[in-house]
């Protein structure tokens, strides 16, 4: 395990990873910060490639110039979290999903809140896009990063709540 910082304009990311996959990346204030043995040592750009990969993605991604991600990953979580997170990556750029329509493809329509559980602990901000989630009547509901970081992600995506209407 190794961790990379890189700055941007959320602030300084923390990318973890494994040396063949990304792990994780959080801001330093994240709600869910990982322990020490999850980051294990820090590196320097240059001596890790999958996080040198990793930070020239988010940091294209960050300007404007990319929108998905082509990164090996490997995020440690239970079965659960990791099909919640499969679908996340299927959220296009610009567009938004409720906690409840993430549950209802899941079949299991009565699990919003355990699929809320699952977002928030999303160890790959960005890259699995947890910011494209919203309340069931639309509200900016909380992001592990911090919700102006929220509205920053999805204004750079595009993301219109008025043309969303429809969906609440």
């Amino acid at each position: 395990m190794a961790h990379l910082l890189t700055s941007s304009p959320l602030g300084t990311l923390i990318i973890a990873g494994n040396g063949a996959a990304v792990t994780g990346v959080w801001f330093e204030d994240h709600r869910y910060f990982p322990t020490d043995t999850t980051l294990g040592e820090r590196v320097e750009p240059g001596q890790d490639s999958v996080l040198d990969a990793a930070a020239e993605q988010l940091g294209e991604y960050l300007a404007g110039e990319r929108e998905d991600f082509d990164l090996p990953l490997d995020p440690a979580g239970t079965g659960k979290q990791k099909k919640v997170w499969e679908i996340l990556r299927a959220i296009p750029a610009g567009s938004v999903t409720t906690y409840g329509a993430i549950a209802r493809e899941l079949g299991k329509p009565k699990a919003a809140q355990a699929v809320g559980q699952a977002v928030g602990h999303n160890p790959l901000s960005m890259i699995v896009p947890c910011h494209r989630v919203v309340g069931a009547d639309g509200s900016m509901t909380g992001y592990a990063g911090g919700l102006e970081r929220k509205r920053f992600l999805l204004d750079l995506e595009g993301y219109d709540p008025v043309l969303e209407d429809a969906l609440f």
